[in-house]
């Protein structure tokens, strides 16, 4: 599968139009997208005929090779108007190639992620239209909080475990496995770190001196089912209390003191 996937991948362009430092936007390379989605779906079953998210899909990467593993429907969620277009114009020419059937099953919606863990948070209505635990699986390269960003990597897999029922697949430096390991433990979250990699950062800004830097990086594992599934229980128990408590008759007033 991995071979095949990465060959159908290596037509897209995974480069960002116009990157933005803020975002902490770097490709992430067909070799790269195919190895995660063939473990998850050859190790785990996570992939073909699940309903999969990304999170900061940016240029499409790992969404499209969902889409090339088999998954029914992707949805990459993806703040940078840019980057959606490139993902989209991605998406067209795998249809083109006659890798991707139409309907692909694959949508990129607009959205920001942590406003997004916010409405979930809040159960509010979100403009991606996701909501708790509406997909098997979660897949996500995300901002490493490095420099300015400190914490992003996790605020982003709060919100994955929350939309998950499965399991959340993510890459982090291999320097913060420690920290992430404890992160998830606090979460009620096992966590496994699946491969090592080599991570090629392009040079992609202007303070980047080198034309590449190669860091190390982990693939994790999130098994949020657990975690999943007790929340579902706790919304079944608090959805069957809410109106019992609306029916029941109010309380009689205290007596009052005649003497």
């Amino acid at each position: 599968m991995q071979r095949e996937i990465e060959w159908a991948l290596s037509r897209a362009k995974a480069a960002f139009p116009a990157p933005k430092i803020v975002l902490e936007q770097y490709p992430t390379s067909a070799e790269i997208a195919s190895h995660m989605v063939a473990t998850m779906d050859e190790g785990y079953g996570d992939v073909e005929g699940a309903h999969v998210v990304d999170l900061g899909s940016g240029t499409g990467m790992l969404s499209l090779a969902c889409a090339l593993g088999g998954a029914e429907s992707v949805t990459g969620v993806e703040i940078d108007d840019e980057a959606r277009m490139a993902a989209e114009e991605n998406l067209a020419l795998l249809v083109d190639a006659g890798e991707l059937d139409a309907p692909t099953g694959v949508t990129f919606v607009a959205g920001d992620v942590l406003a997004l863990g916010e409405t979930l948070t809040e159960g509010t209505p979100s403009e991606t239209g996701l909501s708790p635990r509406c997909c098997r699986t979660v897949i996500l390269n995300p901002p490493f909080g490095t420099k300015k960003h400190k914490g992003l990597d996790t605020k982003f897999l709060a919100v994955a475990f929350d939309l998950a029922t499965s399991a959340v697949y993510s890459l982090h430096k291999s320097s913060t496995r420690r920290f992430l390991l404890k992160f998830a433990a606090k979460h009620g979250v096992d966590a496994h770190v699946l491969a090592e990699l080599r991570y090629e950062l392009p040079n992609t800004y202007k303070f980047h001196k080198k034309k590449s830097v190669d860091i190390e990086v982990d693939f994790i594992r999130f098994d949020v089912s657990a975690r999943a599934t007790a929340a579902a229980a706790a919304a079944v128990s608090d959805a069957e209390a809410a109106p019992a408590s609306a029916s029941s008759p109010p309380s009689p007033p205290p007596p009052t003191d005649t003497a």
